[in-house]
C-alpha cells in the first residue's frame, strides 16, 4: 500500500482522482504512467507540482497519495500550500 499525505491544505487533493486535479489545476504540464503509478506535474512561473498518483484497492482507479512542490526556477523546495493556491484556478 503506498504511503499517503497527510495535513492540513490537503483535502481536496489527497486520495483525489486525476479528473479532480485536471478541474482544479488545468491540463498537466506532463502525465507520466509508470506501472500502476501515475504522476501529473503542474506548473506556473511561481512552482512546479508532482502529484503521484497510486490506487489504493487492488485494480482500482489511482488516487493522489503523494505530492512535492519546487521553484520553477531551480527547483528548490517550497512550501506545498502556497504552491497549490498559486496553481489552483478560480472557481
Amino acid at each position: 500500500m503506498p504511503e499517503v499525505l497527510e495535513g492540513p491544505g490537503l483535502a481536496g487533493i489527497i486520495r483525489q482522482p486525476a479528473s479532480a486535479l485536471v478541474g482544479r489545476f488545468g491540463q498537466p504540464r506532463l502525465d507520466t504512467p509508470e506501472g500502476d503509478m501515475r504522476k501529473l506535474q503542474f506548473r506556473s512561473e511561481a512552482c512546479v507540482l508532482d502529484v503521484y498518483l497510486y490506487p489504493l484497492a487492488p485494480g482500482g482507479e489511482p488516487v493522489a497519495t503523494w505530492l512535492e512542490a519546487r521553484r520553477a526556477s531551480d527547483g528548490a523546495a517550497v512550501d506545498r500550500l502556497a504552491c497549490i493556491q498559486a496553481l489552483s484556478r478560480p472557481r
